[in-house]
């Protein structure tokens, strides 16, 4: 079973600025939202038991052999998805030690996130925000491409059903976890 890991994003990738479509999240309660995910059950944002949880949330991953939308690398923040789930696993041990439990989020099916997920052999599950449930809830940032509604590449530190850090604009999003890891050991959990 080979994992993929080698995927170079090209160097000249725009990149997205802070627009202040993400400065509300933190503080923010978790709505009482399940959502389906590639491990086939529905995760309920409000039962989460870790005691932290990220969140990564991601535009949309291609597929082998099919071609992104026209433009793709044009657009600030877009690129980058697979690289960005690809940290997320190669780190999921690491953001394990420090108590943490991870989940990618995208607004594709539920069956197109898990050829991904299958593809990339990724140790935790994906969450489909298809009907926008949480982006809408939460006022996520999203934007639309060859008229689908995608949601901006942001990740959400979770603790006790709360938004407690969002990192937004993420670029680059190979080094998503990375920068995930060096906030959560700057962070540690209040001993109990």
């Amino acid at each position: 079973m080979q994992k993929e890991t080698a995927f170079p994003l090209p160097p000249d990738l725009p990149r997205p600025v802070d627009d202040g479509a993400a400065a509300h999240l933190v503080g923010m309660i978790l709505p009482r939202i399940s959502l389906p995910s590639t491990s086939g059950a529905s995760v309920d944002l409000l039962a989460l038991r870790a005691p932290r949880t990220v969140i990564y949330c991601y535009p949309m991953t291609g597929v082998p052999g099919k071609a992104l939308p026209e433009g793709w690398d044009d657009i600030p923040g877009a690129r980058g998805c697979t690289p960005q789930s690809c940290s997320f696993r190669d780190h999921h041990a690491e953001l394990g030690e420090l108590q943490t439990d991870v989940f990618g989020l995208s607004t594709q099916s539920t069956a197109y996130q898990k050829e991904m997920s299958e593809r990339l052999h990724l140790p935790f599950a994906v969450l489909s925000d298809a009907k926008f449930e949480l982006c809408d809830a939460l006022r996520l940032p999203t934007f639309v491409v060859d008229g689908t509604r995608l949601v901006k590449r942001l990740t959400l530190v979770i603790r006790e059903g709360r938004i407690e850090h969002v990192f937004y604009p993420v670029f680059p999003p190979n080094e998503s976890a990375d920068e995930v890891l060096r906030w959560l050991r700057a962070h540690p959990l209040p001993a109990h």
